[in-house]
């Protein structure tokens, strides 16, 4: 064989000065030239740490270089890699066809150094929802993170999927001891919102820091130049050239990152000490030679006919330095199906729990299932029932309003209710015990809600598949009258076999439909009423539900045997805004909505100065002095009585603003002025529609300590008044925005997130310390 080959090259090896050496693994030794394919080779070495390769070419390779490294390396590794490396000049092939290096001196830095050069990583974990059920057939992907400044690049090293119990594993391997500049040529590098943020945040404790720049999409040096100019301390803001790469206009940047620690030196002269993250510069900085990954998780999966990203992990969540054998819960967000178990939560008995409305425990609305099934928790007046946290934040709802139940393991072993309808009673605007039967009437069939579960399909591979099943309302007779009804759980598995269903559904038994469905604002006592109907055809009859006082309404399911049976109720109470123009302000229509639940109008402005009132207008440009006072008359309204909060702001110049609601000196408010003159009472200019109040807020927890009677707090017109040199620090356009915020919970979002609200705005100018105030 090696007659055939035109030209030789011997490598021989020499690891004999390695301490505690050991033949157990082999060299990896790999030959290559500016042009054409690598060759390589693994050498085995002996006893004595000796061993030899020898390549062959078809004719005068000319001038080679030989790198050396660890067996698991790739060829492509080791010529970016910082190991031995050897060149063979081209005159070596003078003499002759055939050459031999001198033995090549394998130190004991790189003979351990290549045993570590890679580590082997293994992460396992599970993926599930904020209850803890498993959430099956999602795609977990790792990414290796590194931070430079505020921009952030990516690798994703390897992803998996998860099995029926939420399980996954993911191995991958990371290397290190990279040449610098190949490590940085390789990497796509991106803005880091949230390392702009907090970068951004700490500059501002130097107050001798001038405004950082923007970032840009690319990582440059031009971000330092200007902040170490802009420090009034004495650091020298010119960055040497040797931070720039020589050869920038070949490789695309302009950054040598083998010189950063230079620059990390001189930027920790200006920079606050703490930062809440590990990054550079206020941490030493060499991912090249760092074997230790920073892993973030991003986890999707396909639910409701979409693939949604249920996990998306920021810097926040990194977990820098991760150990070889990781182990992860990662918790999703609503997005996710997961795979439902009751466990050991599942009621017992021939009876049901009203459990949620809108994911919300009903033993935090006023007037519902308390403790052992009695109308009981929370404490309530009658104007508080079906409020959200009553006496506190006494939330109603609006829009489309989740129902949530579960029913008892007698009903569902022996399949009792295969169909059900809500009935309701109505009270305008106070409730107190559950109504008689007597009072009870179906919901009309616009405002009863189907909806749509999931169930797990499990295909070969296995390949798991979450497929919509829909639960729409049926008209069904009972042979008499009919009813809109839905099917149950118990009754589709009868007919369709049993199913994994998606857990946060699974107890969803209704999207009661309150607005323009018939149903006026006002508390509402719902409750369900079961049929059995054993198949798909034939009359509904009411459900055996036992020693309930209603035949066919299941009684709340309570783990006191000796307590009497109490029929099932959810309680209620409904807010939502009228329909139509029902402003009153005469405001015109866009950013402001033209409705009065809630009203925002920004009724006048002024400026008092020597006595003088001059009023504002808008697009008005008005003088301002030292002494001079501001007024603003507003209406923040709401007839239903539920408002929440409103707010009340200027803004002007570049992202700077002052809340005029901060209240008098000391503030604490910040970076708003403070307001040595600040006073806030009922308008006297108040309109018939939005009379002047004392309960001025500006937030309904506020109202009640200032005599508001839960759980009503109207608002009303009032008039703000501050010295005008803090509302106005400078000569500047301003836009005076007010918010005004309702209670209602709408369609189920979050606590907190008012979509019922309203705006007013004004803007003008103002000039500081010109004369007398003028418009």
């Amino acid at each position: 064989m090696a007659e055939a080959r035109e030209f030789l090259l011997e490598v021989p090896l020499d690891a004999s000065k390695v301490s505690d050496f050991k033949p157990d693994r082999a060299v990896k030794v790999m030959v290559y030239k500016k042009q054409g394919q690598p060759q390589e080779q693994l050498a085995k070495l002996n006893a004595q740490g000796k061993g030899s390769v020898t390549f062959s070419f078809p004719k005068n390779p000319g001038s080679l270089q030989v790198a050396l490294g660890p067996e698991t390396a790739s060829a492509a590794d080791l010529q970016n890699l910082q190991t031995i490396s050897v060149n063979v000049p081209a005159s070596s092939w003078r003499n002759g066809k055939q050459f031999t290096l001198p033995a090549v001196a394998i130190s004991s830095f790189y003979w351990w150094w290549w045993w570590r050069w890679c580590q082997n990583y293994t992460v396992t974990g599970r993926v599930v929802c904020a209850d803890g059920s498993p959430v099956v057939g999602a795609t977990v992907c790792a990414i290796d993170v590194d931070y430079w400044w505020w921009w952030s690049t990516q690798e994703q090293v390897g992803c998996a999927t998860t099995d029926s119990n939420g399980c996954f594993q993911i191995t991958f391997t990371r290397c290190c001891g990279w040449w610098p500049w190949w490590w940085w040529e390789t990497r796509e590098w991106l803005i880091d919102p949230i390392l702009v943020d907090k970068i951004t945040a700490a500059v501002k404790q130097n107050l001798g820091i001038g405004r950082l720049p923007t970032a840009t999409a690319t990582p440059s040096l031009d971000v330092f130049q200007k902040l170490l100019a802009s420090s009034t301390k004495s650091v020298r803001a010119d960055l040497s050239p040797n931070l720039a790469r020589a050869n920038q206009a070949s490789l695309g940047t302009t950054i040598d990152p083998a010189t950063l620690e230079n620059l990390r030196g001189r930027l920790s002269e200006v920079l606050p000490r703490e930062f809440p993250f590990p990054i550079w510069p206020w941490y030493p900085w060499e991912p090249w030679w760092n074997c230790n990954a920073n892993l973030i998780f991003n986890v999707t999966q396909v639910c409701g006919g979409q693939n949604n990203t249920i996990i998306a992990e920021t810097v926040s969540d990194t977990r820098w330095d991760s150990p070889t054998n990781l182990n992860v819960t990662l918790i999703t967000n609503s997005e996710a199906c997961c795979a439902y178990s009751c466990d050991d939560n599942c009621p017992e008995g021939n009876c049901i729990v009203p459990t949620d409305i809108c994911d919300i425990n009903v033993g935090s609305i006023g007037g519902n299932v308390g403790a052992g099934g009695t109308y009981a928790a929370p404490s309530c007046t009658s104007p508080q029932v079906g409020l959200y946290i009553p006496g506190v934040q006494d939330r109603p709802f609006a829009g489309g309003v989740d129902i949530f139940g579960t029913f008892g393991s007698e009903i569902l072993a022996s399949n009792l209710v295969d169909y059900y309808e809500f009935q309701y009673a109505y009270l305008p605007s106070a409730g107190g015990t559950p109504p008689a039967d007597g009072d009870y009437a179906p919901l009309p069939f616009p405002a009863v809600g189907g909806f749509g579960r999931q169930v797990l399909i499990t295909l070969p591979g296995p390949i798991y598949k979450w497929v919509p099943v829909s639960f729409p309302v049926n008209i069904i007779s009972d042979g008499t009258t009919n009813h809109n009804v839905i099917e149950t759980i118990a009754h589709y598995e009868a007919n369709n076999g049993a199913q994994v269903w998606d857990s946060a559904t699974h107890d969803l038994l209704m999207v009661l439909n309150s607005l323009n469905t018939g149903l006026a604002n006002g508390i509402y006592y719902l409750r369900l009423m079961g049929f059995a109907r054993p198949g798909y055809v034939g009359n509904l009859v009411p459900a055996a539900t036992g020693s309930a006082p209603t035949l066919g309404v299941p009684p709340v399911c309570d783990p006191i045997a000796a307590d009497p049976a109490v029929n099932n109720w959810w309680a209620v109470n409904i807010d939502n805004q009228a329909p139509g123009d029902t402003d009153p302000s005469g405001q015109l229509c866009g950013l402001h909505l033209c409705t009065d639940q809630p009203i925002a109008d920004i009724l006048q402005v002024a400026i008092v100065s020597g006595g003088t009132t001059t009023v504002i207008n808008g697009c008005d440009n008005i003088c301002i002095n030292p002494g001079d006072q501001l007024l603003i008359d507003f209406a923040a309204y709401d007839p239903d009585g539920f408002l929440d909060s409103y707010s009340l702001e200027l803004l002007y110049g570049f992202d700077q603003s002052v809340d005029l609601m901060c209240g008098p000196c000391p503030s604490v408010c910040t970076p708003t002025p403070c307001f040595t003159t600040w006073a806030l009472g009922p308008s006297p200019i108040a309109p018939a529609w939005a009379p002047g109040s004392a309960q001025v807020g500006p937030a309904y927890a506020d109202a009640l300590t200032q005599g508001a009677t839960s759980p009503v707090w109207n608002g009303g017109s009032y008039r703000l008044t501050v010295n005008a040199s803090s509302a106005f620090p400078t000569s500047c356009a301003y836009l005076l925005q007010l918010y005004v915020y309702k209670r209602p919970i709408q369609n189920c979002v979050s606590v907190g997130i008012d979509e019922q609200y309203n705006l007013s705005f004004e803007t003008f100018t103002i000039q500081v310390g010109c004369g007398t105030a003028t418009s």
